[in-house]
């Protein structure tokens, strides 16, 4: 009996050791934005670990995202479709697997109440995060729809939750600020500090994906296929339960379920079939239109190879 325990405990062992042996460590760099929840959701749920993945997050401001890529901190990142443009034509080699998200409202420009449309900000001062972040271009979109460049304001380089802040608390001398989700709701819920005058309800163009270095998908095409995997399953976990999924995401950014689920309603999040429809077409003629107006406004010198940028392997 005792020697047959102990087979027992030594093959429980082995298995306990294999499993950790299989559990591949990926670094993830991102934000609080509310698009990337569902990645939160994969690793507190435990849905990484059930998929062979040791993942850490890392939180990274979008403007510093590419330089602990570079520097090998972290694989794999989220952030919006044209920031990987960016970031490739710098010498920032990543790969594109699968989408996150399609911003629905939850990206927008807040301005004082004397602004009644964009093209009145000509020689204003705008908040907005540094080129090559998603609330600069959101941004730089904007005033190109409406006649104007980011030449033609002062921008002023505050990260989102801060340029809401200012908005909220009535900064002199900031007359816009560029925001998003949870942030922008702190902005709708008191309209005294500001009105949102654009979102991207009205100038669809944020849309989130999550990308590694072209070494990790070499190295790790089976741990690829696993966070792609994981991103879906956290979908799904949504759609069944919810209340649950909401306080674990909310947590992250501090949010009750309750404030968390309104503040996800200004966004689409993107399962498998949405990923193969996106990747199909509709991604490279965005980062056809998307490149343009980054080497317009000098964010880039020269086009990245743009058949690079995206992986659509791991989406099957």
């Amino acid at each position: 009996m005792k020697k047959l325990l102990t087979l027992s405990l030594v093959a429980f062992a082995c298995a306990t050791a294999q499993a950790q042996v299989q559990e591949t460590k990926i670094t993830l760099g991102m934000s609080g934005w509310t698009g990337f929840a569902p990645l939160t959701l994969a690793k507190e749920a435990g849905i990484f670990k059930k998929n062979g993945l040791d993942v850490t997050i890392k939180k990274i401001p979008q403007k510093d995202r590419h330089l602990a890529i570079a520097s090998g901190d972290v694989q794999c990142a989220a952030t919006t479709v044209e920031t990987w443009i960016v970031w490739n034509a710098n010498g920032v080699a990543t790969t594109q697997i699968f989408q996150l998200d399609k911003s629905y409202g939850a990206d927008g420009m807040v301005v004082k109440p004397n602004i009644t449309k964009i093209s009145d900000l000509k020689g204003k001062t705008v908040a907005a995060s540094a080129p090559g972040t998603a609330p600069w271009f959101t941004l730089a979109w904007m005033l190109k729809k409406n006649g104007l460049s980011p030449k033609d304001v002062k921008i002023v380089n505050l990260e989102p939750q801060a340029a809401a802040n200012a908005m909220i608390a009535g900064t002199d001398g900031i007359d816009a600020a560029m925001t998003y989700e949870p942030y922008l709701g702190a902005v709708r819920a008191k309209p005294e500090a500001g009105k949102i005058i654009a979102t991207t309800l009205d100038y669809p163009m944020i849309m989130d994906t999550v990308g590694c270095t072209p070494k990790f998908l070499t190295d790790n095409p089976k741990a690829a296929k696993a966070l792609a995997d994981s991103y879906f399953d956290a979908l799904e976990m949504i759609q069944k339960d919810p209340q649950k999924s909401f306080e674990i995401m909310g947590a992250d950014v501090k949010q009750p379920a309750d404030k968390f689920e309104a503040s996800q309603k200004y966004l689409r999040w993107q399962d498998r079939a949405a990923n193969q429809k996106f990747f199909a077409g509709e991604h490279a003629a965005f980062s056809k239109e998307a490149a343009e107006l980054l080497l317009e406004a000098g964010v880039i010198k020269a086009l990245p190879d743009m058949s690079k940028l995206a992986d659509t392997r791991f989406l099957k």
